[in-house]
């Protein structure tokens, strides 16, 4: 694997702007009520490919893999064209071999029908010929370039916390089985970042706690379409700034570095205290002890402060994930026929967080308890898009998703210029 990620085919050709984001979906905005229809459809695919990934027993290094690969391939493909059930399966095949973890064609084609024979997805006609999804894949292998490196956020994040985990016994999300060999001081490059890539030096002590929230703080932004906007290693940095500001336990082991923290103030009216009765304390007054203490710890907003990075870009990308986590907390994923309706009042009645009411937390209270962050656990109603705050479900998605499909195929066959266009059948994409 490249170490270097600026001379990478990362840097060079996959990393884009809003604008080219917005002429992707220029076709699928045709098809749809709401432009949020969209953002709530990048959820929901990465989900999707969550579920698959799991069920097929993959690394979060593979599935977050297998997501970078569908969203660049929607770069150059639109929704309504093309099935993205049999595209999603494909990344999830191409990335398990891209990553050293390869599976069976035969395991990926049978998982996928099980999973999107599901009543939220109602996949009624996914191929259960191998060759579909073998020639999907040569497809995917061509929009993508052939470009199938893929730099994480999740190696950045270990290099900056200096963590060892090789003996610890954690789940399959954890950052401990990411910690591969030859991963952790991996460089950036040669002029880049030597401050705090493979140097050993001005690592930040995060607790196992906060690291493990940052690593779930990543895992979430796979639902949105920042791994094509900013290099892995500022949403890194931006983790590790929400983790200081969400995670309880991190937030008061620092709170005595932040001026408007009342621990702030306590210390420093102790010290004015304590140095007005007694100018010279011993060392081994307890007064002596708490400055040593205190003295001795690190600074995390210094360590965030002295990074060669843009403290502006991470400010921004933090306000994407904050947006993107208030959008998840409206979609839905499994949901029975009476919690709908109960949802529904709920929204009638202007009761937006009606997710604390089914018992469940929003993916920002979740990463700021250090709990895991559990794909697949949202869910909502056909008629919630468009009303300021209600919720979304994944069945009114999937149905959305085709009737996209039909109409998009329906003024492909009978265009304004009476003439009918050629699709592969594949991609359902024309030529």
């Amino acid at each position: 694997m490249a170490t270097d990620f600026w001379a990478s085919s990362h840097y060079k050709r996959w990393i884009v702007d809003r604008a080219t984001l917005k002429q992707a979906r220029a076709d699928d905005l045709v098809y749809v009520s709401e432009p949020e229809c969209l953002e709530f459809l990048a959820i929901y695919f990465a989900n999707i490919i969550s579920k698959l990934g799991k069920k097929l027993g993959f690394r979060q290094r593979v599935i977050a893999t297998a997501t970078v690969f569908f969203r660049r391939f929607y770069l150059k493909n639109s929704y309504c064209e093309t099935d993205p059930y049999l595209v999603l399966s494909a990344c999830c095949y191409v990335a398990a071999k891209a990553e050293e973890s390869p599976v069976h064609i035969k395991n990926v084609v049978a998982e996928s029908r099980a999973l999107f024979s599901q009543e939220q997805y109602n996949v009624k006609h996914f191929p259960s010929d191998n060759s579909k999804l073998a020639e999907m894949e040569f497809y995917l292998v061509d929009d993508l370039e052939c470009d199938l490196i893929v730099f994480h956020p999740y190696r950045t994040l270990l290099a900056l916390c200096n963590k060892d985990f090789g003996n610890s016994n954690s789940s399959s999300d954890s950052p401990a089985e990411e910690a591969e060999a030859g991963e952790l001081g991996t460089g950036i490059g040669a002029d880049d970042g030597p401050r705090y890539w493979g140097t050993g030096q001005g690592q930040l002590e995060l607790s196992e706690g906060g690291l493990q929230t940052a690593w779930f703080i990543i895992n979430d932004t796979y639902r949105s379409e920042l791994c094509l906007i900013y290099p892995p290693h500022l949403i890194a940095v931006t983790a590790i700034y929400l983790t200081l500001v969400l995670h309880t336990p991190t937030q008061n082991s620092i709170a005595h570095l932040l001026p408007y923290s009342p621990a702030f103030n306590s210390d420093s009216s102790n010290s004015g205290e304590s140095s007005q009765t007694t100018p010279h304390p011993r060392r081994s007054s307890r007064t002596s002890d708490s400055s040593s203490k205190h003295a001795n710890q690190q600074d995390p907003i210094d360590f965030l402060a002295n990074l060669n990075v843009s403290l502006s870009a991470i400010a921004t990308i933090a306000q994407e994930i904050i947006s993107m986590y208030s959008l998840w907390n409206r979609y839905r994923e499994d949901v029975t026929a009476e919690e709908m309706r109960n949802m529904n009042a709920n929204a009638n009645m202007g009761k937006r967080n009606t997710a604390v009411s089914l018992g469940s937390l929003s993916p920002t209270k979740r990463s700021a308890t250090g709990l895991r962050s559990r794909s697949g656990s949202r869910a909502g109603t056909p008629n919630s898009v468009g009303g300021g705050g209600r919720i979304v479900t994944a069945i009114f998605l999937s149905s959305m998703l085709n009737t996209m499909r039909e109409a998009r195929m329906n003024d492909m066959a009978h265009p304004s210029s009476g003439r009918p266009v050629v699709v592969n059948r594949m991609l359902e994409r024309t030529w």
